[in-house]
């Protein structure tokens, strides 16, 4: 529910967009002085796919947020999308991979790319869990990435059962391999280690946000929004960090033969 509860704190008296499955919430407000469109995954417990019930990114909602980021794209303005994540994970089912779910989370990844090199900010906030093709259909694409210092807001591939079977190991031994290895932990610290976080923030109540909290998370999301305007569309600022090295000296080199 954190996904839902930070959209209704930061979106506010905004204006809800219809024509939209019950698990996408978006609207369009204002966040200092400029128009921008809040977009969220929420659960939906009646959502027609079952697999797709408790905040999971399946075929509606890639579709969905798809058609979302479009209308936005096609308004002809500027405006910042704010993207909300709380993800467990994509929505795993025999009918989300007969029907191309694979089509359906590309459609949402492909609108944020779009809007992004069109010249719309595009903020992820991470309230939550930010897990799998979920996080790549929604959030990973923003040009900056904001998360809430806490516990609960873990970016993974995958949930630790399903890492530890594919890498044929208990959930206590990935949890050993983790702390050497940061691309394997879950925690935001060691994700931030990528140098793929913007900002990270420490909120006083991440499930109920105070108004002291939303005021705090609005004044970063407008720094970011301000930081985006003011610099390129593109993703390089992700590579700076000491355990990117190796992504930057790869890129250096195909430049170099290319």
């Amino acid at each position: 529910m954190r996904g839902l509860q930070w959209f209704n704190a930061l979106s506010g008296d905004a204006a809800p967009v219809s024509g939209l499955p019950n698990s996408l919430k978006v609207a369009d407000g204002v966040l200092g002085d400029q128009p921008v469109r809040f977009i969220a995954v929420v659960t939906d417990p009646q959502n027609r796919f079952p697999r797709a019930r408790n905040g999971e990114v399946g075929l509606l909602e890639g579709w969905g947020l798809a058609k979302a980021v479009d209308e936005a794209i096609n308004t002809g303005d500027k405006r910042p999308l704010i993207a909300i994540v709380d993800v467990p994970s994509q929505a795993y089912g025999r009918r989300e991979e007969a029907l191309g779910i694979h089509q359906a989370l590309a459609a949402a990844a492909d609108s944020y790319a779009r809007a992004r090199l069109a010249g719309h900010p595009v903020i992820a906030l991470l309230v939550g869990k930010a897990m799998s093709g979920a996080f790549l259909a929604h959030g990973y694409q923003a040009n900056r990435l904001i998360a809430l210092r806490d516990p609960g807001v873990m970016v993974h591939a995958m949930g630790k059962a399903s890492a530890a079977r594919v890498t044929l190991r208990s959930v206590e031994e990935l949890e050993t391999l983790a702390a050497s290895v940061p691309p394997m932990a879950y925690d935001i610290d060691s994700y931030a280690s990528l140098g793929l976080l913007w900002e990270t923030l420490s909120v006083s109540q991440i499930e109920q946000p105070t108004t002291e909290d939303v005021a705090r998370v609005s004044d970063c999301l407008v720094q970011a929004i301000k930081d985006v305007q003011a610099g390129g569309r593109d993703l390089s600022g992700r590579l700076g960090a000491t355990n990117r090295a190796a992504s930057s000296h790869v890129r250096q080199l195909l430049r170099e033969q290319w």
